[in-house]
């Protein structure tokens, strides 16, 4: 109940309202109410810039622009743009206390950047090559890059059909921990979460 609290004053702290909605104004969500079929009304939330800020300042996430939309667009459930209350509580509870098997759908969802369901090879590409940073005598980065898919690919397709499916990655999660954050740092680390913690539970 107190960590509740205390995370809906740090979530107060954070917000911008809406472009067009006032406090206590609700906008709608036009590209929300066209998949649901209704609209969602949101005015306040965590804008992508601050919420990049609490990501690397309070939880030591340091990744490249792309992860780091991905994040943002997997916290933002609502996909309305901004980070709501409820998408706070439901980020901040999977980050500090999610099991492996949560934490694995989680840094799926992030790598699975059409949200298909599959991370392909293009997908591995894209991750891969922003990890990797060119040696100066290395000729052509993009080589190397597709020869570590293929590992990979091998590796992690347990079912052979040339994709790794949710079922999959979490079955390599299973069998190797390390693979949790495979394609890019998306979790915070262990240091943070401690301190965040502990910040909670002394105020």
């Amino acid at each position: 109940r107190r960590e509740i609290e205390i995370l809906y004053k740090i979530y107060k702290k954070l917000i911008t309202y809406k472009k067009g909605a006032a406090k206590g104004k609700t906008t709608e969500n036009v590209a929300s109410a066209a998949v649901i079929g209704k609209p969602t009304t949101v005015s306040e939330g965590i804008d992508r810039k601050v919420f990049r800020e609490v990501l690397h300042s309070t939880f030591d996430i340091v990744t490249e622009n792309m992860l780091m939309d991905r994040i943002f667009y997997v916290w933002d459930r609502n996909n309305c743009g901004l980070i709501t209350l409820e998408n706070w509580f439901k980020g901040i509870s999977l980050f500090l206390r999610g099991n492996v098997q949560e934490q694995a759908e989680y840094c799926f969802k992030v790598y699975d950047l059409n949200n298909d369901g599959y991370i392909t090879k293009d997908e591995m590409f894209q991750l891969l090559r922003n990890c990797l940073i060119k040696h100066p005598q290395e000729e052509d980065l993009d080589d190397s890059v597709k020869d570590l898919v293929d590992i990979v690919m091998r590796k992690m397709d347990k079912d052979k059909d040339g994709k790794v499916s949710l079922e999959d990655y979490q079955k390599n999660v299973e069998d190797e921990p390390l693979l949790l954050e495979a394609f890019g740092k998306c979790l915070p680390t262990d240091k943070s979460k401690i301190t965040f913690l502990t910040t909670l539970k002394s105020q």
